[in-house]
């Protein structure tokens, strides 16, 4: 462990597997809706990037902001959010964040800074470099957290907002959950270099490299040290954790580009397992505590299910509300 994950409690340790569990299940929850044409539109899965999401958004303070990518289900989780309203929007029910109006693609909670997902790749690129302009003239001291896959690196708003945010010192913190494709093309064959971090020195910044995305207390302590250097005024980092997705790109996606060995070989490196393993090899907790945990977490999401399903749909005139500020 690092020296940051070192300070962590049982209970903060505790409450990771949680949220991890929470966004396990949830997905795999929402993956039977989708089949049962429960869900409109396109859905993405965070099923096996679980440790990636929590591990990076754990470190931030509920004053900092986070801007997510159109897979922003975990770390819309990890940043905090009402689990019923959360499946109510992807459902398009009228409880929802956005009234059932944002879907799958577009969820925020406001309260806690999540400033929304976003369904156009690379589309929170220069929203992150705004905020974090406004944080440094405001003093806030607060860091902007701008999360995104690795396909989203090759858009020219990926090196402007770099480019920009190195140039004026923001606090700013570029995290790419790289899981290896971009729809379907291998991330190899799309970039001339081993690690989206190697274009870092390009802009200036440092870039942390997380070899092992799966491992949650890694990605912490490399989130927590860019996050305490962009909040100290040095400038943006670029952090990448590598990790996969056992599911496709999306829902309509079989993700027959891969072999079953690869997918196999990622599932055996499940990041919730291995975190369990962490917890009963260092005495954390017992197996009971981690079993409790897993059930009060699928209990939780069958709720938010049955919640979502029995909400009712948006009445027409709100597709002509909160269009415009007054």
């Amino acid at each position: 462990m690092g020296k940051y994950s070192d300070k962590l409690t049982k209970e903060q340790k505790l409450d990771m597997l949680r949220l991890m569990e929470e966004i396990r299940h949830f997905d795999l929850e929402l993956a039977k809706l989708y089949s049962r044409g429960l869900v409109a539109g396109m859905t993405h899965y965070s099923v096996g990037e679980e440790a990636a999401n929590v591990g990076a958004i754990y470190a931030m303070k509920k004053e900092d902001l986070m801007y997510s990518n159109h897979r922003g289900h975990g770390q819309t989780i990890s940043k905090g959010i009402d689990l019923k309203r959360m499946m109510a929007e992807i459902l398009g029910k009228a409880p929802g964040y956005c009234k059932g109006r944002g879907g799958s693609m577009h969820v925020f909670n406001l309260e806690v800074n999540n400033m929304s997902c976003n369904g156009i790749v690379g589309g929170g690129h220069g929203l992150s470099v705004g905020a974090a302009l406004v944080q440094k003239m405001k003093k806030t001291g607060n860091i902007v957290l701008a999360a995104m896959g690795d396909g989203a690196t090759n858009e020219g708003s990926f090196h402007e907002g770099l480019n920009m945010a190195s140039t004026w010192d923001l606090p700013l913190v570029w995290y790419v959950i790289n899981n290896k494709y971009g729809i379907s093309m291998d991330i190899n064959d799309a970039m001339n270099v081993d690690n989206v971090v190697d274009r870092a020195p390009a802009y200036g910044i440092p870039g942390i490299l997380v070899e092992d995305g799966n491992d949650l207390l890694a990605v912490y302590d490399a989130t927590m040290e860019a996050i305490e250097h962009a909040r100290s005024g040095k400038g943006p980092v670029l952090v990448e954790a590598k990790t996969y997705r056992w599911f496709g790109h999306s829902a309509s996606d079989a993700g027959a580009y891969r072999s079953r060995e690869e997918i196999d070989s990622w599932r055996e490196r499940d990041p919730i397992e291995a975190f369990r393993k962490v917890l009963l090899e260092d005495k954390t907790a017992t197996e009971e505590e981690l079993d409790e945990i897993r059930e009060k977490a699928i209990a939780d999401i069958k709720e938010a299910v049955e919640f979502a399903k029995e909400a009712p749909y948006p009445e027409i005139e709100v597709a002509f509300q909160d269009n415009f500020a007054d």
